[in-house]
């Protein structure tokens, strides 16, 4: 039977004559390609939906069975140390410390999925509604189109900018502005060149060692050069004698691997004896996280008395059991359990270092209300989702960050770490006696006020991995100057390295992000307006000009 025209016209009750368009209010044939194509989309979604779940999984497991051997090897020792007994009541608090991390992951993600499935359940049942009136606005098939393209945005297009800004990111040591002044058997000495036009390095400036922190890499400091964010320019663009500290690859260098607090402190005496035959000056040290606590603990031994004059750090715990959130994190832990071996890996030379994926799983585990693997594509769902599916571009900052996050992640020195790991174990001694010694000595922080050690210490107001009290842990001892910044972690090596984001009391931009201004002017980088508040570039500036 041929299927009538729907533009034919035909005749109603009352002899008019209308369409059979007009007289049938849907158009069935067109809702059923629209229904039809509707399910080709949900299929497409779903099959990258699936694939995101298992990488996102996969993701955040992994580290999993590193940690597991590792537990497995040292479990094997300790078994025969204490009584049966004693095993199965600590196993017992284990199980227990891991039901209640799994349920704020839990928590957490069921939150998140809540909220985004109910929000698209909405958008979803106003283009039904849409597509059955066969309205002109937006229809079923193009909302799971939408939704297609919103999930294939998360599980593929964001990972490749990801991989796709490595080129921009970091240093490029053979390609770019920096010279090797000096090494050693476990680091390289770079100077930094400024990148900015017309900007000449003082030869008989004060120069300024950077050191970075261990287990997250140096290329955080040197963000986005093309970009105008990078940490280590912010020095050199203002013509201070700027110079980083780099590991040698620790996967290829014995030497590194097997490295002790005390060849860090003897590496860093060569390169400022370098630097001091070369500018004639005493070095600042500047530390970035880790870096910092590394550095302070070298000038506390000793090693670099008449070399060093000056100490900033950034972000560095220094008695890192005021950390709350670790501390509280790691008193539900079993002490027994409270061990570096669970996360240390022999190498295939015999040497044993420590699993940086494992260490970073660890801090991961402690904000697993913010960590769980599906609460973390659930949050990048929403970060990409927008309204009337409109097209989302991915910043350099955001692709160089998550590169960051999921690339730079290091091997570290079992003696290395061990100093970090007594830090946040022990606390520091009511006189200022830290928990852990160099060449046998003890360090105490009221030895920099002895040497007449310059200080700077910076820390960002919303560091959730660092927090506050753990770095201004000095200032009971020594005084000290102490510089806010906004945001979070890593802000002050991205974010707020870009010259144009922070301006002075009468409205223009300062020269450089970091407080490179007259310490007379009002700083307003911590919000504060307080007078002579200087960031580390004005404060080495102002070191430069005082001597």
């Amino acid at each position: 039977m041929k299927s009538p025209d729907p533009k034919a016209p035909v005749q109603n009750k009352d002899g008019n004559e209308i369409s059979i368009q007009s007289y049938y209010p849907f158009n069935w044939l067109q809702r059923y390609g629209d229904a039809l194509l509707s399910a080709t989309e949900q299929t497409r979604a779903a099959q990258v939906y699936t694939t995101g779940v298992l990488k996102y999984l996969s993701e955040f497991s992994a580290p999993f069975w590193v940690a597991l051997s590792a537990f497995s090897s040292t479990e094997k020792i300790k078994l025969g140390q204490v009584y049966p007994w004693e095993s199965m009541s600590d196993y017992i608090e284990l199980i227990r410390f891991n039901q209640q991390v799994a349920e704020k992951g839990l928590t957490s993600t069921l939150e998140s999925m809540n909220l985004f499935h109910a929000r698209k359940a909405s958008e979803g049942f106003f283009a039904w509604l849409n597509t059955l009136l066969g309205r002109e606005s937006d229809d079923l098939g193009a909302f799971t189109a939408r939704q297609r393209d919103l999930i294939d945005t998360v599980v593929n297009v964001y990972p490749q900018a990801i991989r796709d800004i490595k080129p921009e990111y970091g240093f490029d040591f053979e390609h770019g502005d920096y010279l090797k002044v000096a090494e050693t058997e476990r680091f390289f000495l770079y100077q930094v060149f400024p990148l900015a036009a017309g900007v000449n390095i003082r030869e008989n400036g004060k120069p300024i060692i950077i050191l970075p922190p261990y287990v997250l890499g140096a290329n955080i400091l040197a963000f986005l050069p093309g970009e105008g964010k990078s940490y280590v320019h912010c020095f050199a663009n203002q013509g201070i004698p700027t110079y980083i500290r780099i590991q040698k690859d620790i996967d290829t260098t014995p030497a590194v691997q097997t490295m002790t607090g005390e060849d860090d402190a003897r590496d860093t005496r060569h390169f400022c004896e370098t630097l001091m035959r070369r500018h004639g000056r005493k070095v600042t040290l500047n530390g970035f996280c880790q870096g910092g606590f590394i550095a302070t603990l070298d000038l506390l031994s000793g090693e670099l008395d008449g070399l060093v004059d000056a100490l900033i750090t950034c972000v560095t715990p220094m008695d890192g059991t005021r950390s709350k959130s670790l501390v509280e994190y790691l008193s539900h832990l079993p002490a027994r359990f409270r061990d570096l071996g669970y996360a240390v890996k022999t190498l295939p030379n015999g040497n044993q270092v420590v699993d940086g994926s494992v260490m970073s799983w660890v801090y991961k585990l402690k904000s697993m209300e913010s960590e769980a693997p599906l609460f973390t594509l659930y949050r990048d769902l929403m970060m990409f989702d927008r309204p009337g599916g409109k097209k989302v571009t991915i910043s350099k900052t955001a692709a160089a960050i998550n590169h960051w996050l999921i690339y730079e992640r290091n091997d570290l020195p079992v003696a290395i770490t061990q100093l970090s790991f007594d830090s946040y174990t022990r606390p520091v001694q009511k006189d200022g006696t830290l928990p852990v010694k160099l060449f046998g000595r003890p360090l105490n922080f009221k030895r920099l006020a002895q040497q007449g050690i310059r200080v700077l210490i910076c820390y960002a107001e919303k560091d959730n991995l660092v927090d506050p009290e753990s770095v201004l842990a000095p200032l009971d001892f020594i005084d000290a100057e102490v510089t806010v910044f906004p945001k979070g972690h890593g802000a002050m090596a991205t974010s707020w390295s870009l010259p144009t984001d922070c301006v002075t009391h009468d409205g223009k931009a300062s020269p450089n992000l970091l407080c490179a201004r007259p310490s007379s002017q009002s700083c307003h980088i911590n919000r504060c307006g307080r007078q002579k508040c200087r960031g580390p570039v004005r404060f080495q500036l102002d070191l430069e000009e005082e001597l």
